[in-house]
Formats: structure tokens, C-alpha cells, sequence
């Protein structure tokens, strides 16, 4: 059981470091060249709906989808029935530009039918509960379906799905599950932490006593050489491993 949630989280980490890292990369090549594009991730995983997770994750593609397609349709202007037309529409769409199959339709159809929820009466009802319970609803919804959109057919998902609740018959914890925790765990939890703007916070906090600025500029640079060298190595030491968007 521990290892389907091992899994959901890791791919979950995964996908977003993946992607965010590649539209860093291009925006900071555009800067080189005296191009500014806008961030295409903005912490989506401390989003407290899921309305919230599509205003944060690839914002290059939501916007183009509502400039392109949802406002020509005629967005929320018509009605609250053509409204739900118009959301159903992008998000099959979503879907299909991932690919041909049926787990990426599924995939943009449910979170199309969420927002449709969201967007009717769940916020007014989420909205009155704390921050973290909204936090771990959205944590939740978007693991199982980034199960979904991982998986090459519809029975692959269901299995990992029910494996989180324990109904594929395996025990709790295993040997295998143990190796992977004491091999990946110092990974997973920096990666969790990097996945918040904890960090970002916290040096945006020291910088404001001049003393400490000046000795985060000093090490900053350096710090960002180590990682490159560490990083790299890893990929060096690695098989070869593309961006999992390249998929799409």
C-alpha cells in the first residue's frame, strides 16, 4: 500500500519539477536574448482548489485554451448551461493535446467535471473549512489523477488507484517499498520542500537584514555551481532519461 502512495507523490514531484525546470530553462535562455516570458508555474501544489491548481500549473497552456477556445465559445457569458458546454469542450480538448488515449480524455473530462463542481457550489462550501484540509483535497484529487494520466489504459490506473487503498491484496509495507524509502527519501523530502515556496520565503526574509543579504549573495552563486555539479552528475551517472514532456 505504501508503495502506490510512494508512487503517486514521487510521479506528482516528478511531472512538476520535470516541466517547471524545462520552462525555467526557456525562459532564462529568452532573457539571454532579451526575451521576457512569463512564469509557467507558480507553486501549484499549495493551491487550496482545484480552480486555484489550474491558475498556478502551466499557465502558458490554460490561457491559451481560455483565450483561444473558451472566450470564442463565449465563456460564461451565455448562461450557466453553455458555460459547463464551454468548460466540458476545453477540457476534452486539454486532454486530446496530451495525446490519443483514453486516459489523457479522462484525465481533462474529470477535471473539467470538477471545476464545472467547484465552480457551482463546492468553493462556497471549501471555502468555510481550513487551509490545510484544502490543501490535502487538492493534493489528493490531483495524485489520482496524475495516476490516471500516467497510466497507458484505464485498467493500469484502476489497479494503482485501488492499490492506494489497499485493495489489490498487497501488505502494508514490504522489503521493496523499505529499499525504495531508504534509497529516495532525503530526495523525496527536499523535493516536497522545493515544491513550496518555503524556501523561497525564508531566504526573502533573511535578505531583508543587510548583513545576512550580503552573505547570501556571496554564497548564492556558489551554491548554484555545487548543484549544477551534483545535478549533472547524477545525469551523467543516470541512463538516458528525456523530459517527460516530451511524451506530449
Amino acid at each position: 500500500v505504501i508503495f502506490y502512495w510512494i508512487f503517486g507523490i514521487s510521479y506528482m514531484l516528478q511531472l512538476y519539477f520535470d516541466f517547471s525546470a524545462y520552462s525555467d530553462m526557456a525562459i532564462g535562455l529568452g532573457r539571454i536574448f532579451g526575451f521576457n516570458f512569463p512564469e509557467n508555474f507558480n507553486y501549484p501544489y499549495i493551491s487550496k482548489s482545484i480552480t486555484e491548481f489550474w491558475r498556478r500549473w502551466h499557465i502558458s497552456l490554460s490561457t491559451w485554451f481560455k483565450d483561444y477556445v473558451y472566450i470564442p465559445l463565449g465563456g460564461n457569458r451565455d448562461g450557466k448551461y453553455k458555460q459547463i458546454r464551454n468548460i466540458l469542450i476545453v477540457w476534452l480538448l486539454t486532454g486530446i493535446w496530451h495525446g490519443a488515449n483514453w486516459t489523457f480524455l479522462i484525465w481533462g473530462l474529470l477535471f473539467g467535471i470538477l471545476l464545472i463542481i467547484e465552480k457551482i457550489f463546492l468553493n462556497k462550501f471549501m471555502e468555510k473549512l481550513p487551509s490545510f484540509i484544502r490543501r490535502i483535497y487538492v493534493l489528493f484529487i490531483v495524485m489520482i489523477l496524475f495516476v490516471i494520466f500516467n497510466s497507458d489504459n484505464m485498467a493500469e490506473a484502476l489497479i494503482n488507484i485501488k492499490g492506494l487503498f489497499g485493495m489489490n491484496g498487497e501488505v502494508f509495507i514490504n522489503d521493496y517499498t523499505l529499499h525504495y524509502l531508504k534509497s529516495y527519501l532525503p530526495i523525496l523530502i527536499i523535493a516536497i520542500f522545493g515544491a513550496t515556496p518555503f524556501i523561497k520565503t525564508l531566504i526573502d526574509k533573511l535578505r531583508k537584514n543587510k548583513y545576512l543579504n550580503n552573505i547570501i549573495n556571496i554564497l548564492e552563486p556558489i551554491l548554484i555551481v555545487i548543484i549544477l555539479f551534483v545535478v549533472t552528475s547524477y545525469l551523467i551517472d543516470n541512463s538516458y532519461n528525456p523530459f517527460l514532456y516530451f511524451r506530449f
